[in-house]
C-alpha cells in the first residue's frame, strides 16, 4: 500500500498549496485533504477529501482508522487576529487540536508528524534584530502562547513519547492561490490585489512596521524539506526559527509602484498593529540552514514580480514585469 498522507486544516492559505504540492510527489489518491468544511477551490476535487474537526476525537479516530496515514500534517489553528477576537476558541482550538494529533501519533504509530509555530511565539522583551533560536519568549496574545505551549507539549512528546514530530516557526506568508486568512501579517497579501484593483491599499500597520516575511513557494520547500530530511537531522524538536526576507508596508509599497505607477498606500494602523509590535524584525534561521539545508530563493522584488504576474490575469491586467 502506498503512503497515506492526512492534511488538517487543508483549507487555509498554506493548507491549499500543501496539498497541491504533496500530491505532485505522493499521488493525488494518496494526500487526504482535511477541514471543518470543504473549499471549492479546484485542489481538492483531485484527491480523497474528509470533513473533519480537529477536536471532535471520534470523527479523527474514524478518518484515522479509514486510511491510516503515515504522516500527518496539522495545520488547523485559529490565526493571530482571529484569536484575539475569540481568546477561548483559539485556546481551544490551538491547544487541543495538538494533544488530539500527538496523542494518535503514539495510538496509531504514524510515522511523522508537521505542526507549524509562529514568530507570534516571540515577545515584547524578544531581542528584536536577527531574533536567535534561543531567547527570551514571552508572547502576549492567545496565538502566540498557544504556539509557544505547543512547541513545548511537541517536544516533550518526541523526548517522552518518541513521536518524530516536526515544525517550523513561519513568520509571515505570502501567496497568491488562497485569501488571506486573519493574520496580522495578511496585509502584504492584499496589498498586491489592491494594487491591481483600486490602485490604493489603505494598511492596517504603520509605514515603518517591520516584520519577517516568507514567500509561499519558499515556505512549501521549507516544509517539505523538514519533513524529508532525516531523523537525526532534525536537531530541534520544539520549532525552528525560519526566515526569508524583512521588509515594512512602505517598502513593499515602493516594490510594486515599480511595476504598477501610480500605486499609493495609506496607512491607519488599528488593533492588528500592537500584535505586531510586539514581533521581531527580522529572524537568525541559521540553525535550520546548517541541520538540514534551508535556503529561501525569493527576495521582495523577486516576489512581487511573481505576485504580480500569476494575479494580473485575475483582474484582465497586463503588466511589464
Amino acid at each position: 500500500m502506498s503512503e497515506q498522507i492526512l492534511v488538517i486544516g487543508s483549507c487555509g492559505q498554506l493548507g491549499t498549496e500543501l496539498v497541491e504540492s504533496l500530491r505532485n510527489i505522493y499521488g493525488n489518491s494518496n494526500v487526504i485533504a482535511s477541514d471543518i468544511r470543504q473549499s471549492d477551490d479546484e485542489v481538492f476535487k483531485a484527491g480523497p477529501f474528509e470533513e473533519l474537526d480537529i477536536l471532535n476525537k471520534q470523527q479523527f479516530t474514524d478518518v484515522l482508522n479509514k486510511y491510516k496515514p503515515s504522516q500527518v500534517y496539522h495545520l488547523a489553528a485559529l490565526l493571530s487576529a482571529t484569536a484575539e477576537a475569540k481568546p477561548k476558541l483559539g485556546w481551544s482550538l490551538n491547544m487541543d487540536g495538538l494533544f488530539n494529533v500527538l496523542d494518535a501519533a503514539v495510538d496509531f504509530k504514524i510515522g511523522k508528524v508537521y505542526w507549524p509555530s509562529s514568530i507570534a511565539v516571540f515577545g515584547p522583551s524578544t531581542p528584536v534584530n536577527n531574533t536567535p533560536q534561543n531567547c527570551v519568549m514571552d508572547p502576549n496574545t492567545i496565538y502566540g502562547i498557544s504556539k509557544l505551549a505547543g512547541e513545548r507539549y511537541c517536544e516533550y512528546y518526541f523526548q517522552k513519547r518518541g513521536v518524530d514530530v516536526r515544525s517550523l516557526r513561519y513568520p509571515g506568508l505570502i501567496g497568491y492561490k488562497s485569501e488571506p486568512g486573519g493574520g496580522t501579517t495578511d496585509y502584504a497579501v492584499s496589498i498586491y490585489h489592491d494594487a491591481l484593483t483600486s490602485g490604493k491599499h489603505n494598511c492596517f500597520l504603520g509605514e515603518s512596521t517591520e516584520l519577517p516575511m516568507l514567500y509561499m513557494p519558499d515556505a512549501l520547500k521549507a516544509t517539505l524539506d523538514i519533513m524529508h530530511a532525516t531523523a537525526e537531522q532534525v536537531k530541534i524538536r520544539s520549532s525552528y526559527n525560519l526566515a526569508g526576507m524583512s521588509f515594512d508596508p512602505k517598502e513593499i509599497t515602493a516594490s510594486i509602484q515599480k511595476y504598477v505607477p501610480g500605486f499609493s498606500t495609506e496607512y491607519n494602523p488599528d488593533h492588528r498593529q500592537k500584535i505586531a509590535d510586539s514581533w521581531p524584525n527580522s529572524i537568525d534561521d541559521s540553525e535550520a540552514r546548517e541541520d538540514w539545508g534551508w535556503k529561501p530563493a525569493y527576495d521582495l522584488d523577486a516576489m512581487t514580480q511573481d505576485m504580480l504576474k500569476n494575479l494580473a490575469p485575475r483582474y484582465g491586467k497586463t503588466l511589464s514585469l
